[in-house]
């Protein structure tokens, strides 16, 4: 038998090295490793999928380094430090529970579960510990322990939500992250040695702290931070909601699953999510006499229209009629429009709206003319007029849905005291277990993968390929604005991850190792694999799920 294997190079490149090699040795012994000078790869693409640098090759394969600017390589840098600081913590608070939460700037808060704020020295001290950690640059490494043995661990060690995770499965060994006797569950590769994690900042922050990294495109930097309270606000009332439903982890969600209490659990989610919409409806009544228009902006699939439908109900239950306006019908002539980098229009950008227009009829309206609504014909690419007038009545307020809504320069001729602005975001805390977060993004690239399908006609590849896309607007058009905004409302909904996995997992599979979208689609496969499926037949007719499933009572 040949002991040998043949390994692909990113520049196409075959070398033979022995069977059990470890991939790091490859990388080392052609070069790759000392290719960007003191950067070193984070871990390796094996085929496609990432793996840990130690990780053994025993078949014929290509491999490619995963750098820290790599969005890959910035996700494994982040969750490497999460498993920094809870090594730490261990050793500095072995009593207390630490958790992980959402991100707010280029930061993860973390809390411990007591409740017992965190003083300043204390954070101190596990920074402390944390440098000691990368001071002496221990390996980590993973190892395989028996389906016992592990849950024995994490009882031992009071992570309750990483037992409730290990229920839902069956596998005779579990893969753990272990670092110098600690241990954590295996979710993605980690760097291989705590050495690499010298850029990190530890904060005071709220009641927890905030654990600070780089952003994707400057590995070795810190950006200086700047505060969403919007965001903390969201953290906590999700807090609240989560001790109400009992379900802070997929584990937790996948057990309420498995005993059949999920119909409840469904309808409990949805009357919190009512009532925050009530509250919010409450908000606008009583600025009534002050308020003109709402705006309502949010990135992709984060389920606005829908957020706009909903919210249109409570407020006719107030007596407030409430008129939509469409923005795409303020569009300039094609003509006009912005071109991207790419010299392609750039119907995204803010000068792809006539806000001239748009703001002069907004001021007749609130004076009390009526105006002629424009309609723009995507077909032609030219601004028509619709034959539709419109005026305002006492009881009438406009909604406006858009994805520049929090940016005052869309509507600088109208007063502050005028405007309302509402940001919509699935801003989950739906953690997988203690230590390990359930990204945002992946709630709104789910649904959008779901959605695409189900109305567009388009595979999980095409959603892929055009999600880093999407992504770029949102940081440029979205985010910088989210923290003006008046009232934030999360759109996420818990049970959510377990009926979007039943349509969006076949769809996943049809995506081959040899295509470029493959690593996202095995990154998602893994993190859905956990979650247990959840029949949409519970999901009700006004859900803001059922804008991505289908089956909605509203028209889209």
């Amino acid at each position: 038998m040949n002991n040998d294997v043949s390994v692909r190079l990113p520049d196409g490149k075959i070398v033979a090295c022995a069977r059990g090699t470890a991939a790091l040795k490859v990388l080392q012994d052609t070069g790759i490793w000392n290719a960007r000078g003191a950067i070193r790869p984070v871990a390796v693409f094996m085929n496609n999928e990432p793996a840990p640098l130690g990780m053994t090759l025993e078949a014929d394969c290509m491999i490619a380094p995963i750098w820290p600017d790599h969005p890959q390589g910035a996700e494994i840098y982040r969750r490497s430090l999460c498993f920094l600081l809870a090594f730490a913590s261990r050793k500095v608070f072995s009593s207390r529970r630490l958790t992980v939460s959402m991100a707010i700037g280029n930061g993860y808060y973390h809390y411990y579960d007591d409740d017992i704020p965190l003083a300043a020295g204390e954070i101190e001290r596990l920074a402390r510990e944390m440098r000691t950690l990368v001071a002496e640059d221990l390996p980590i490494t993973v190892t395989q322990y028996s389906y016992h043995d592990a849950l024995e661990y994490f009882r031992n060690a009071d992570q309750p939500e990483t037992l409730a995770l290990l229920e839902y499965g069956n596998d005779p060994f579990i893969a753990l992250n272990e670092c110098n006797g600690f241990k954590d569950l295996y979710i993605a590769p980690l760097v291989p040695s705590t050495g690499m994690l010298d850029t990190w900042e530890l904060i005071p922050y709220k009641r927890g702290m905030l654990l600070r990294f780089p952003h994707t495109k400057t590995p070795g930097e810190l950006d200086a931070f700047a505060d969403i309270p919007v965001l903390y606000d969201i953290a906590e009332e999700y807090e609240r909601k989560g001790r109400i439903l009992h379900a802070p982890s997929i584990g937790a969600l996948n057990r309420i699953n498995q005993e059949g209490r999920i119909q409840e659990f469904i309808m409990i989610a949805e009357a919190l999510q009512n009532k925050k919409l009530s509250q919010i409806a409450d908000t606008i009544a009583e600025k009534a006499d002050r308020v003109r228009v709402v705006l309502i902006a949010g990135p992709s699939s984060s389920g606005k229209t829908s957020t706009a439908k909903k919210l249109a109900i409570q407020l006719k239950a107030l007596g407030i009629e409430p008129v939509p306006i469409e923005l795409d019908n303020y569009f300039v002539d094609r003509i006009r429009t912005p071109l991207d980098e790419d010299g392609k229009p750039d119907f995204e950008c803010l000068e792809a709206l006539d806000i001239e227009y748009l703001n002069h009829q907004l001021l007749d309206l609130f004076e009390g003319r009526a105006v002629e609504l424009p309609l723009y014909d995507f077909k032609s690419g030219v601004r028509k007029n619709s034959g539709k007038t419109l005026s305002l009545r006492g009881n009438e307020i406009l909604i406006l849905e858009g994805i520049h809504g929090l940016n005052d320069r869309l509507t600088p001729l109208i007063p502050h005291e005028q405007k309302l602005k509402i940001y919509v975001s699935a801003l989950t805390q739906l953690n997988l277990d203690d230590h390990n977060r359930v990204r945002t993004t992946d709630y709104r690239l789910l649904r959008r993968m779901v959605r695409d399908y189900n109305f567009r006609g388009h595979g999980a590849r095409q959603t892929l390929a055009m999600w880093s896309s999407v992504q770029r607007g949102e940081r440029k058009y979205i985010f910088p604005f989210q923290g003006s905004a008046d009232i934030a409302f999360n759109s996420a909904l818990d049970y959510e991850l377990g009926v979007l996995k039943l349509f969006a997992e076949p769809l996943l599979k049809l995506v081959k190792p040899d295509e470029p979208e493959y690593t996202e689609a095995r990154r998602i496969q893994a993190f859905i694999d956990r979650i247990s499926p959840i029949s949409p037949q519970f999901v009700p007719g006004d859900s803001i799920l059922r804008e991505f499933i289908g089956g909605s009572m509203f028209k889209y």
